[in-house]
C-alpha cells in the first residue's frame, strides 16, 4: 500500500540524499538524510546501499514512525533509520536529519571530543559546542544498536527539545555526526556547517591552545539569525512578501 506523504517531501529528501556526495560528505554511500511527515505518521528516507548517482524518487523508502515498519519502497531502508527514527520521536521539532561520515567531524567523533565554539562561523548556527556522546555498551550494541544509537544521543541532550532546536547537531562516540533540522534540506545544511566548522576547529587548535571568543560576541552571532530578534537574510524577499 502506498504512503501518502506531503506534497514535495520525496523531492526535497531525494534531492538532499543527492547533494551528499556533491558537497564532499560522503565517501561510496556513506551517508543519508531522511525527511518527517508528522500528519501522516511516517517518515521518507535513502535506502540502504545504493550508489547516490542511481538514485531515483522510486527508491526512496517510507517508514511508519510509530514502530517502524516500512509501508512504502521495495528496498531496505538505511541501516540508520532507526536512529532517525528514535530522533523525530524524541524531538517533536525536528522534520529532517542527516547522518554522514564527514572526515573532520568523524574525527572529533573518533577522538571522543566534542567540537567547541572557537568562533563566530560556529556561534552563527550551534549555540553551543557540538557533543559527543559517551561510548554505547556491549548492551546497546547487541540489542538494538541503530535505535541505541539515537538513544545516547537523547539522552545526551537530556530529552530536550530546546537544546536540539540551539545545537542541532551530535557526535556519537566512535561513529560520526547526526544532524536535525526543521526540514530535510536544513538538516542537511546543518551537516555541512557541522563539517566545516570542525575543520575550521582542528586548523585552529593546531596553531596553539585555542579558547574561544567572549560570550557576548558568540550570543550576539547566534541571536541575530535565531530567535525572535533575529534580523539576518531576507526572507520576505525571497518569497515575494
Amino acid at each position: 500500500m502506498t504512503a501518502r506523504v506531503r506534497d514535495g517531501l520525496r523531492q526535497e529528501v531525494l534531492d538532499a540524499n543527492l547533494t551528499i556526495p556533491q558537497v564532499g560528505l560522503a565517501t561510496l554511500t556513506w551517508g543519508n538524510v531522511s525527511g518527517i511527515d508528522r500528519e501522516a505518521g511516517v517518515f521518507v528516507i535513502k535506502p540502504s546501499g545504493v550508489p547516490y548517482e542511481d538514485l531515483t524518487l522510486d527508491d526512496l523508502v517510507t517508514v511508519r514512525l510509530s514502530d517502524g515498519k516500512v509501508v512504502d519502497g521495495d528496498l531496505r531502508p538505511s541501516t540508520d533509520t532507526e536512529t532517525h527514527r528514535c530522533l523525530y520521536l524524541a524531538f517533536p521539532s525536528v522534520g529532517g536529519v542527516t547522518h554522514t561520515h564527514s572526515t573532520h567531524a568523524v574525527a572529533f567523533a573518533q577522538a571522543r571530543r566534542d567540537i567547541p565554539v572557537l568562533g563566530t562561523t560556529h556561534a552563527d548556527t550551534f549555540n553551543g559546542p557540538i557533543p559527543c556522546t559517551p561510548d554505547l555498551t556491549v548492551e546497546q550494541c547487541t540489542k538494538d544498536y541503530e535505535y541505541n544509537t539515537g538513544r545516547v544521543i537523547v539522552d545526551l541532550l537530556e530529552s530536550d527539545d530546546q537544546k536540539a532546536a540551539e545545537v542541532p547537531a551530535a557526535l556519537v562516540a566512535g561513529h560520526g555526526p547526526f544532524t536535525w533540522g526543521a526540514t530535510a534540506r536544513k538538516s542537511l545544511e546543518h551537516a555541512i556547517i557541522c563539517e566545516a566548522v570542525a575543520d575550521i576547529a582542528i586548523h585552529t587548535m593546531a596553531l596553539g591552545p585555542a579558547t574561544p571568543p567572549p560570550r557576548h560576541l558568540l550570543d550576539r552571532h547566534y541571536t541575530r539569525k535565531h530567535g525572535p530578534d533575529a534580523y539576518y537574510g531576507n526572507t520576505e524577499a525571497a518569497t515575494g512578501a
